[in-house]
């Protein structure tokens, strides 16, 4: 089937930097790789407006049986772009792998190595070039020796990698005449391509959202308790801060008055925070404790180590502590905790 530049085109404005004009040329490898990066982060996309009617010729050559390349043995031509795409992608991969995958065992000596390993082969399989994947990756592993716990390990790794995929390049071998694939194999692929890129970064950000949430409703309590001497500037910067919550409200049906928010982030956030577990351990408290059982321990542990009463020399330090978890955990039973 003959491809047609105006689809091409039609299909590169609309979900361009989805891959869809290069599904449509039968670019997977390109197309995949778009979807992970949204369009090469949106440069890849904007270049290719003129480099459409090549991949359009390239892809017709294929159909019609005419395409010739180059024997395999013959390296391709050093493409500074596609060095500076495999870096790219590369850094990225290894920081998507930081963010969803730094707590299995072994991280930093295996998984992110062959996590930017991958980054870069795909890269430089797109198109008619390929590289030697197992030379990458030992390329990868080798290199994470040498930085080993540095959060910028990523970058000297996708060097190293890019490097030697540069020097490993190959044209791929021809199609067997005649060979078709079917759309949904290859929708298939892609897909387990794209599970795979995102199920961990997905996992974390939901094993995230209630920190997340602790976080921020801890954030907003700290910066409105900083204005309680002028209440009318607490009052306007509550409003500000609360207005996406009020718009949301609107868009749903909801209502917006200055107690709902209260409730939603009551319901939210009726876990303790990580602040507020370390409060309980100081005064030796489980997370059942009440209000009346909280006071009465802080009562006992202050009077036991009041530096007028107690001569140790951390005596001092620890009644401070108490006094602290003390107020954290006061806050959290507060009706308007959140205010």
């Amino acid at each position: 089937m003959v491809k047609s530049i105006i689809v091409a085109y039609t299909l590169w404005a609309v979900g361009g930097p989805l891959g869809l004009h290069h599904l449509y040329l039968g670019r997977d490898t390109h197309a995949l790789l778009w979807m992970l990066t949204l369009g090469g982060f949106g440069f890849g996309w904007v270049r290719e407006f003129i480099r459409i009617p090549a991949y359009v010729s390239e892809a017709n050559q294929e159909g019609n049986k005419e395409r010739k390349r180059p024997p395999t043995s013959i390296p391709p031509p050093v493409s500074p772009v596609r060095f500076a795409g495999q870096v790219c992608v590369g850094v990225y991969f290894g920081t998507v792998a930081m963010i969803g995958l730094n707590s299995l065992s072994f991280f930093y000596l295996i998984v992110l190595p062959l996590c930017v390993g991958a980054g870069v082969h795909l890269v430089s399989n797109v198109g008619q070039q390929t590289s030697d994947l197992q030379k990458t990756l030992t390329s990868c592993l080798a290199t994470s020796l040498l930085f080993y716990g540095s959060t910028l390990s990523p970058l000297p790794i996708s060097l190293a990698a890019s490097v030697t995929a540069a020097k490993h390049r190959t044209f791929k071998p021809p199609r067997t005449p005649g060979s078709k694939q079917k759309l949904g194999p290859r929708l298939y692929r892609i897909g387990l391509g794209w599970l795979a890129f995102s199920a961990p970064l997905a996992y974390c950000i939901f094993h995230n959202t209630t920190a997340t949430l602790y976080y921020l409703s801890d954030s907003i309590a700290a910066l409105l308790d900083i204005f309680w001497f002028l209440p009318w500037l607490r009052s306007v910067l509550e409003y500000l801060l609360l207005t996406p919550y009020r718009i949301l409200c609107v868009l749903t049906g909801g209502g917006y008055y200055e107690e709902a928010w209260r409730k939603v982030l009551e319901i939210l956030l009726k876990e303790y925070t990580e602040r507020e577990k370390e409060a309980l351990k100081i005064l030796s408290l489980g997370a059942e404790a009440s209000l009346e059982e909280i006071s009465r321990s802080y009562r006992e542990l202050a009077k036991k180590w009041h530096p007028d009463h107690n001569p140790s020399k951390d005596a001092e330090e620890i009644f401070v502590k108490l006094q602290e978890a003390y107020e954290v955990l006061l806050r959290w039973h507060r009706p308007n905790r959140f205010k």
